[in-house]
């Protein structure tokens, strides 16, 4: 008996007056994190767990690649994001620093289908004892890497250049420092590798084909979700600024923003879990190009994003409550979009 295929085909028409159709490709993967194209062919995936696995897109497989990644897997930490770059693969993950402790790291490594040897990059110092607000999203711009790094659940520490959580991380491709970093022009005691400060849990990066700039999510805490642009040698004010949240407890974080600290494009209250973002270049919604795709985990929805130079313009929700959580979304080289979800499942929509 031959192997069924799982796919389910929905169609969805007059919908924010959009026409697009949603297909599941494959189901049962365990917390997947991540999803990145090798070719037209093949996709690399990551499970929270410490899987590396590799999609044939053609024949629906899959198989793990084999990997030498110390992980410790714990609470929102694991193995994070991957990124598929001229036969390179870069990874972030939780790194096991003994003791319980752990830190945001980043490694790289010649791809290989069966076993890859990966070397760290960077290190989030110092490691922590939480299993909270990793970030963990990458994103190449030119020769260099930039990552975001959560605050651990520390709230103030991201207000510490001296220490990396609750920044962005702006390093070279083989882990050296630019010295054109903001340490080197007007941020002396800023750590050599930071971009920028004062971020909780950005979990969303994008690379503009557009404008070229840096462009990220950041999950506040009961609201203050916000979207905005990454900004060198500033700060987007977390723990001194709430982003119109409050404390989980109902408590008051600080003002929404104030001046002297990056302003976010837009802000969501309450929150949606805003999770992982691109801005959109292709030719199946060519409608959309320039614009910011931005998935949700609370809200389980994908919002379009339409903005420019002067700020937020206007905010589609395109679907909601289809597939769950969303964890990930990515361009195919034709321009269908691709997405991870916390069922474990993988969808394209496409028309």
């Amino acid at each position: 008996m031959k192997k069924i295929i799982f796919i389910f085909l929905f169609y969805f028409t007059n919908l924010c007056a959009e026409d697009f159709r949603l297909e599941k490709i494959i189901k049962n993967l365990n917390s997947p994190w991540s999803l990145s194209f090798v070719d037209a062919r093949y996709a690399l995936i990551t499970e929270k767990s410490g899987n590396i696995k590799i999609l044939d897109l053609e024949t629906k497989t899959i198989k793990v690649i084999q990997h030498n990644l110390n992980i410790l897997e714990d609470g929102q930490g694991g193995l994070l994001d991957i990124l598929y770059k001229d036969n390179f693969v870069f990874i972030s993950y939780s790194e096991n620093r003994s003791s319980g402790m752990s830190s945001t790291s980043v490694a790289k490594a010649k791809f290989s289908k069966k076993k890859i040897i990966f070397e760290n990059l960077f290190q989030a110092e110092p490691p922590i004892k939480s299993g909270y607000h990793f970030g963990s999203r990458l994103v190449i711009k030119k020769n260099y890497l930039y990552i975001t790094v959560g605050e651990r659940g520390k709230g103030m520490i991201a207000q510490d250049p001296t220490k990396h959580p609750g920044s962005i991380i702006r390093i070279k491709l083989d882990g050296s420092i630019p010295f054109d970093n903001p340490k080197f022009v007007d941020k002396k005691n800023w750590l050599p590798e930071i971009f920028q400060i004062g971020l909780r849990n950005p979990q969303g990066i994008a690379l503009s084909p557009y404008d070229k700039k840096i462009y990220l999510t950041n999950h506040g805490a009961k609201g203050g979700d916000w979207f905005g642009e990454a900004k060198f040698g500033e700060n987007y004010g977390w723990k001194i600024l709430g982003w119109g949240g409050t404390n989980y407890s109902g408590t008051k974080i600080g003002p929404k923003w104030k001046p002297g600290f990056t302003k976010a494009i837009k802000y969501w209250v309450p929150s949606i879990a805003v999770g992982a973002m691109v801005i959109y270049k292709g030719e199946t919604f060519k409608e959309w190009n320039g614009e910011a795709l931005i998935t949700s985990l609370k809200d389980k929805s994908l919002r379009k994003i339409k903005f420019n130079k002067n700020g937020f313009v206007k905010e589609q929700v395109i679907f909601k409550n289809v597939m769950g959580r969303i964890r990930d979304i990515k361009i195919y080289e034709n321009g269908d979009l691709y997405f991870l979800t916390d069922k474990g499942e993988l969808w394209r929509m496409y028309k």
